[in-house]
């Protein structure tokens, strides 16, 4: 047994959960591991987010302490040790977006705008303070990243000449037009969305993966709900939830499609580095 599994089991212990059966959930791209713990009465979700891999509990804990409040369904915090990385949470269920639709494609409408709707309503509070800046500098060199990875994948080439000409015409670009401050949540999509019909309006809406949410433009986890790198989401409903937020939180029309489109520019190149990098370089 090793001493991971050993402080996970003392966890689990101090927490009253050590009648439990614990079974692997789910990995992610980062260094953390969740298991689901099925008790007697109930089930809790177990965060496995070593410090020693660079792995930091407090960012999520923030936000969903922070989302909760307003009403919304992030999982509530159960018991917590930040010097071990470890985390029980409340268990939302498996009924992921994405998993929804795949038997039940008829929802997709409902699913969405409900999505949709969450997001006008959490861009009408204030972020919370100290959060980083996703900002155009850091946007456009995240974007790059096609250029430094996929590029030479596709071509055994570097493109240092493209790359610099894209980042001084996309960077300015992004300065002129992406520039606001609401909590963005980075990864808004439907392999990170659960469906929570028992619950009502945007509560519906179980959050997860949100502990690296930053400051950004309010278009941004519209666009990665509506173009979705990991399922395509039909051209019609991507048309009708850009306009149901554009109309539910009177924003000016040609503005926000601009911005949001630049910003599935971003979010589309960076995506397609970062996957390519975790291919090339991570195996």
């Amino acid at each position: 047994m090793s001493d991971r599994t050993d402080l996970i089991n003392a966890f689990i212990d101090r927490a009253g959960w050590s009648a439990a059966r614990c079974t692997f959930l789910a990995g992610d791209a980062s260094n953390r591991r969740y298991f689901r713990l099925i008790g007697e009465n109930d089930n809790a979700v177990l965060m496995d987010a070593p410090p020693e891999k660079g792995e930091d509990i407090r960012p999520f804990v923030r936000i969903a302490e922070y989302l909760t409040g307003l009403g919304l369904s992030a999982p509530k915090v159960l018991a917590e040790d930040e010097a071990t990385g470890f985390l029980l949470l409340e268990d939302l269920g498996d009924a992921l977006f994405a998993r929804v639709l795949e038997t039940e494609q008829g929802l997709e409408n409902s699913l969405y705008s409900t999505a949709t709707d969450l997001l006008a309503e959490l861009h009408g509070h204030a972020p919370p303070d100290n959060l980083d800046p996703y900002d155009p500098l850091l946007m456009t060199e995240l974007a790059a990243l096609a250029f430094d990875w996929y590029a030479f994948a596709a071509t055994g080439e570097k493109a240092p000449d493209a790359r610099r000409k894209f980042r001084d015409t996309f960077q300015p670009l992004l300065s002129d037009n992406t520039t606001e401050t609401v909590l963005i949540q980075r990864d808004y999509h439907a392999e990170n969305l659960l469906w929570l019909p028992d619950r009502n309006g945007t509560a519906r809406v179980g959050l997860l993966d949100f502990q690296d949410a930053m400051i950004g433009h309010r278009a941004y986890d519209l666009v990665s709900l509506l173009q979705d790198a990991r399922r395509d989401v039909a051209p019609s409903t991507e048309s009708t939830m850009l306009t149901r937020y554009i109309e539910t939180t009177r924003q000016e029309d040609d503005a926000f499609r601009t911005a949001y489109h630049l910003l599935g520019t971003q979010r589309n190149l960076r995506i397609l580095g970062v996957f390519t990098r975790l291919c090339v370089r991570d195996g």
